[in-house]
């Protein structure tokens, strides 16, 4: 077996494309983090009701649900950096829209919801074929190195985008929207410049077998199953976050500033762990590493739920986000890495549904269970079932706590 080559940071950046891909992801990233905030403060300012922005969410979500079967299919039988381009410029052009109205004082909520709905049609398109592009860009020995800076990148938009959203809404929802329309616009410009490494495109005719590939696929590739079923039950359950503005003002007592800090400290851990894996990526025992970090957000996501000091909770919520990026970091390598690339929007186009519905209806988890029983019950029990999920999971797939090195994992035909 060859040995592992880790690649400085120059080295890896140095890849044609990886730095317009990163560029071009980031860029829509922040913006859909910005304009989420400005969205939220305006359908809230326009309806005055809580519930509708349980309705964001869901305009969202829907197109997710439906479409998650076209979306996979067509990103392995076209251009997928076409379809991203494409994509982002829809996008782009929703951001035209809502700055219109808004300087025209003519957005409504239904108008709003109708823009999210495309909106959320246009991101089910671009996703799967965005997830694709690491793997075809960099080296199989340098992609978890390649996973873990973009994630750092996307932790970094994620924590940047609410501040400039509310900062931007300070000076006019419009200005808001418009920002956001030209991050969109470069972000598909960055995209168009990437260069990949050539592949051959084989026809593939509209089918069910074909439709359906992706999650046959997956139930037949336990270590996959496994990668992304550990991915969805452990956010399902584990929905701290979910709990944190009943934290901030029941429990810790420390009001929206210490609720921003808070909202802040499990981006904070996630940005610092993936940052350090870049230049130290997982050589050896990454499924065992990928257990024992979600095991160890179980126990961030208990000792959180039992906390009513917020220096201890700042630190919880830390590990907690540190944590979550080893595991995704290690599933992620897993499940681009283990799946072809002739198959790979599908089955992207499957984990994107996991993925969502696990942050969604994890969420709701969190506030039905708060509701029932309390929000440190809650916390605590959903903290306690990510410890059994990672235990139960190390048993039904062994194959996947056995996975060794990432950087020799070859594509299961």
């Amino acid at each position: 077996m060859s040995p592992i080559t880790t690649p400085t940071f120059k080295e890896l950046i140095q890849y044609p494309g990886l730095l317009a891909a990163l560029f071009g992801r980031t860029l829509s990233s922040l913006a859909l983090q910005t304009l989420s905030v400005a969205i939220g403060w305006q359908i809230y300012d326009l309806t005055h009701s809580a519930a509708s922005l349980g309705f964001v969410g869901l305009a969202m979500f829907f197109p997710l649900l439906i479409l998650v079967l076209p979306t996979g299919h067509m990103s392995d039988r076209f251009n997928r950096k076409n379809i991203v381009v494409v994509c982002l410029i829809i996008e782009a052009f929703c951001g035209i829209i809502l700055a219109w109205e808004s300087l025209h004082h003519q957005l409504t909520p239904s108008l709003i919801y109708t823009i999210l709905v495309l909106f959320g049609c246009a991101r089910c398109f671009e996703m799967p074929c965005q997830k694709t592009f690491l793997v075809n860009i960099v080296p199989t020995h340098y992609f978890p190195q390649a996973t873990a800076l973009s994630s750092s990148l996307f932790q970094t938009s994620s924590m940047l985008g609410p501040a400039v959203g509310g900062i931007l809404y300070g000076f006019g929802a419009d200005l808001t929207y418009i920002v956001c329309t030209i991050s969109f616009f470069l972000a598909a410009i960055a995209t168009f410049t990437i260069q990949f490494k050539p592949t051959q495109k084989t026809p593939m005719p509209l089918s069910i077998e074909n439709l359906l590939g992706g999650i046959h696929f997956i139930f037949s590739r336990p270590r996959i199953l496994g990668a992304i079923s550990l991915d969805l039950f452990a956010v399902l359950l584990g929905g701290a976050t979910a709990m944190l503005p009943i934290y901030a003002k029941d429990i810790l007592h420390c009001g929206p500033i210490g609720l921003g800090v808070l909202k802040g400290a499990s981006a904070v851990g996630a940005l610092l762990v993936a940052t350090y894996l870049t230049k130290h990526p997982i050589k050896h025992n990454a499924g065992k590493k990928m257990f024992v970090s979600v095991l160890i957000f179980g126990a961030a996501t208990i000792i959180f739920g039992l906390s009513t000091n917020i220096a201890l909770s700042v630190v919880c919520l830390a590990i907690l986000g540190g944590a979550d990026v080893i595991s995704v970091v290690v599933r992620s390598t897993l499940i681009q890495l283990l799946t072809p690339n002739e198959m790979l929007g599908r089955v992207s186009a499957v984990n994107m549904v996991f993925i969502g519905s696990s942050n969604q209806l994890g969420e709701f988890e969190s506030g039905m269970l708060a509701e029932a029983l309390g929000p440190i019950n809650s916390v605590v029990l959903g903290g306690i079932g990510t410890i059994i999920i990672a235990f139960l999971w190390m048993y039904l797939f062994p194959s996947l706590r056995k996975v060794d090195q990432l950087n020799h994992l070859k594509p299961d035909q």
